[in-house]
């Protein structure tokens, strides 16, 4: 087909067309996918057992807004793992998930990492929420009511297997009431995890309020088979050497990430891309 130009192409699918008329999906812009699809995959065994698994559209999102093979299988693998429509991939790919996964470079408490070994597979050292909509000047709560109302993008971004439990979750201890900003249950960790948002940077103070809702969930909300909660203080900014003292110390199973509401500087993606290919050769 290397000599073929569109006026042939067009003629394939129009005789196509005629000789097979219960036949869909040769149309001549089909044809060309096509091609494209056979010479993007049939050199290289490892991608080509990957894209049987997983539709046509979305094998066409990859191949167009992917640039090497390693981000290829990346998406790949992510689009089988978590079993992404169309739109879902198409979303993880405009948001530069790839970029963002290799530049996580997140700090996780002892006992976090003793209880979950893979916990990097599943948290991240920041989150895209681009989604919300927020005004210039917002509160916790304007950010919070942001998440609810984009639930769906917010569970997207943060992994198909947290499942949403409650906001401003209520637990009780002695004669007064607290209430998390966010609680969900994570199916693979099989825990729940709290979220205490913050709209300023990260301060010290903060993982001592974490600690104390980690304490009153497993011992008055956690079922006996769950493994214990892990808590998630997620703010507009962090101090990375802070965070790295702070957690240090800690006795319980908690984390430090970011949120952004535009995507990482270009940069410093291209930076961190250029360590992730020396490291893969």
């Amino acid at each position: 087909m290397q000599q073929w130009g569109n006026g042939i192409v067009k003629k394939l699918s129009e005789y196509i067309r005629i000789q097979e008329p219960n036949v869909s999906g040769f149309s001549a812009q089909n044809i060309w996918r096509m091609k494209q699809f056979f010479e993007t995959y049939s050199k290289n065994e490892k991608l080509f057992a990957l894209v049987r698994e997983i539709n046509w559209s979305n094998n066409m999102v990859i191949i167009s807004k992917t640039n090497n093979d390693i981000e290829k299988e990346f998406y790949l693998r992510l689009a089988i793992q978590e079993k992404y429509s169309y739109k879902e991939l198409e979303r993880q790919l405009n948001t530069n998930y790839f970029d963002r996964v290799i530049a996580n470079d997140i700090k996780l408490s002892t006992p976090l990492r003793e209880l979950h070994p893979f916990a990097t597979n599943y948290f991240r050292d920041s989150y895209m929420l681009d989604f919300l909509e927020l005004p210039k000047s917002y509160k916790e709560k304007h950010l919070r009511k942001g998440i609810i109302e984009n639930l769906k993008l917010f569970i997207l971004e943060f992994g198909k297997d947290f499942i949403f439990i409650g906001e401003e979750y209520k637990v009780q201890v002695g004669n007064s009431d607290f209430r998390i900003d966010l609680l969900f249950f994570h199916r693979e960790l099989q825990c729940l995890v709290a979220i205490e948002l913050k709209t300023i940077e990260f301060k010290p103070e903060y993982l001592g309020k974490m600690e104390f809702y980690l304490e009153a969930l497993d011992r008055d909300v956690k079922k006996e088979h769950e493994k214990p909660s892990v808590g998630i203080i997620l703010c507009k900014y962090k101090d990375t050497k802070v965070v790295e003292y702070v957690l240090s110390r800690s006795l319980s199973p908690a984390m430090v990430a970011k949120y952004q509401t535009e995507l990482i500087d270009t940069k410093i993606l291209e930076q961190k891309l250029d360590e992730f290919f020396e490291l893969s050769q």
